[in-house]
């Protein structure tokens, strides 16, 4: 059985089009296939990969995503890369019938579950810390208010309005 670092399986996931993806030489080094026989046996499957599955690179991405990637040991494609969301690479299961796929597919779809659930436990995060933002401005706000008004009573207590004396003054005499 070989082992891969879940780190190792992070690293090579990506995000284009706004979708987690891997790309196909990725997953052959994972699966220990060469990139053409993998997309190959997809190409002899393509019904069973739909472009929500399966989609190839626009030369902009691709480049795009080069210069993303410090280290490229990519070398001279030919052609542009096909990359594959998760529904792809379950899909790759039953396309590429070997034991070490079986195993990197099971751990590829773990790593892409603790992804989302990430995704979702950060942004349920960042909802209440908006929320406590809010209040706090809105509390800001208020504490402001209170500032201004209590201001304005001192202002008031320290400069009386002249006032016009009634009764006996001393000067009408």
């Amino acid at each position: 059985m070989v082992t891969v670092s879940d780190e190792n399986v992070i690293n090579n996931i990506y995000e284009i089009r706004g979708l987690k993806v891997m790309l196909d030489s990725d997953l052959a080094e994972l699966y220990g296939v060469e990139t053409r026989v993998l997309n190959q046996a997809v190409r002899r499957n393509i019904d069973r990969f739909p472009e929500d599955f399966m989609f190839q690179l626009q030369q902009t991405e691709w480049e795009n995503l080069m210069s993303q990637i410090v280290t490229s040991n990519w070398g001279g494609r030919r052609k542009l890369p096909y990359v594959f969301t998760e529904h792809g690479v379950l899909m790759l299961s039953s396309v590429l019938n070997s034991v070490r796929a079986i195993q990197m597919n099971i751990q590829i779809v773990w790593i892409f579950s603790k992804l989302r659930q990430l995704l979702t436990e950060n942004t349920e995060l960042r909802l209440e810390i908006k929320d406590i933002k809010d209040r706090l401005t809105s509390h800001d706000k208020s504490i402001t208010t209170i500032f201004q008004f209590v201001d304005q009573l001192v202002q008031q207590k320290t400069d009386p309005p002249k006032r016009r004396r009634i009764g006996f003054k001393p000067d009408d005499l």
